[in-house]
């Protein structure tokens, strides 16, 4: 009952927390006006994202100090300095250099707090990879580049909100199945918290999530395996391999525009319109059959990721084969779809 309620409890401070910060922002004029980078073509109340971290970090705090006596405090501070620089990027735009130093300091006050990953199982091999102190810095970067992948992609209609959901679901039954009682709860939170959000948000948004909701997702994302490894390590190699995937599309989408935009010589700390999604809208695919095509593709790789992660054995072949599969599938439909636009 206590869970039933908490997620109850999310939902709707998020739904109607939203649906006031509409009213609100549209009040005060905090609208995304269009400009020749942008997705949609009305201006649009942005920041709703406050709504997300304000519900999640309450929630956290209450799960974490109440029930289960498990907070971390690097990750509640991390995650505040990073709302915060992230808000006020949404109403004054901060610039690369200091929000880069931010994001640094909130994944350097997880690192202290609750340590970082010292092997990782690498999928097809068999083998855990020991990394000693290197895991310092393949976690400093995870959780830096997680912040700004999420950020980067939330860039159409529902497709965050989507991605957060589906995530969240996956940490939920991962932590069920592995008696993580404080991420259970906390996956529970963010997925009905969400949830709300992405009621507003999905194709015509009435709000956009803005860099305070997306940054906050992103360093969440990359700090609920290392939450996990503390709390339980037992089965500590496996769980940056669940977090991994669970996200999959938005690190790949991430990585690979950033690899070609390096090709080209572009400024990459400058915003473009180059990620594989927006290619896709600007082909003239709809912000919801893009945010459906990535939930699809992410829901099947989350269900894969929980019986590898289960059952071991056969499925990691099957895990590997089904990701393999998608992500060439997304490759293919986003290239056919900008030929086939320069061919009319």
């Amino acid at each position: 009952m206590t869970e039933l309620l908490l997620f109850s409890i999310s939902f709707f401070a998020s739904y109607a927390g939203v649906a006031a910060y509409i009213r609100y922002s549209s009040k005060r004029g905090l609208l995304d006006v269009p400009n020749d980078r942008s997705s949609h073509q009305t201006p649009t109340p942005r920041g709703g994202g406050l709504v997300i971290v304000t519900v999640s970090l309450f929630a956290y705090c209450i799960i974490s100090t109440c029930l289960s006596n498990t907070i971390s405090w690097g990750y509640v501070v991390g995650a505040l300095i990073i709302a915060l620089v992230s808000w006020f990027d949404d109403l004054y735009s901060v610039s690369f250099i200091i929000r880069f130093f931010i994001h640094s300091a909130a994944a350097s006050t997880v690192l202290v707090d609750s340590g970082y990953w010292n092997e990782l199982y690498v999928p097809g091999t068999g083998f855990i990879l020991y990394l000693g102190t290197f895991g310092v810095i393949i976690t400093f970067f995870w959780i830096v580049w997680m912040i700004n992948a999420y950020n980067f992609m939330d860039g159409i209609d529902g497709i965050a909100g989507l991605q957060a959901v589906l995530a969240s679901t996956g940490w939920l039954i991962f932590a069920l199945v592995f008696d993580y009682n404080s991420i259970y709860l906390f996956a529970g939170v963010l997925l009905f918290t969400n949830l709300g959000f992405l009621l507003h948000n999905w194709s015509p948004a009435k709000i956009f999530m803005g860099d305070v909701g997306s940054a906050f997702l992103g360093f969440t994302f990359a700090v609920l395996p290392i939450m996990a490894f503390k709390e339980k390590p037992d089965i500590a190699p496996v769980v940056p391999v669940v977090a991994l995937f669970f996200v999959w599309f938005f690190i790949f989408d991430t990585i690979l525009t950033l690899f070609l935009r390096l090709l080209k010589g572009e400024r990459v700390w400058i915003a473009h319109r180059g990620h594989l999604y927006q290619r896709l809208v600007f082909s003239g695919r709809s912000h919801g059959f893009v945010a459906a095509f990535y939930g699809s593709f992410t829901a099947v790789v989350v269900i894969a990721s929980l019986t590898f992660a289960i059952f071991r054995g056969n499925f990691e072949f099957l895990l590997i084969s089904i990701v393999l599969f998608l992500t060439a599938a997304l490759l293919a439909v986003s290239l056919k779809r900008n030929i086939d636009l320069i061919k009319q």
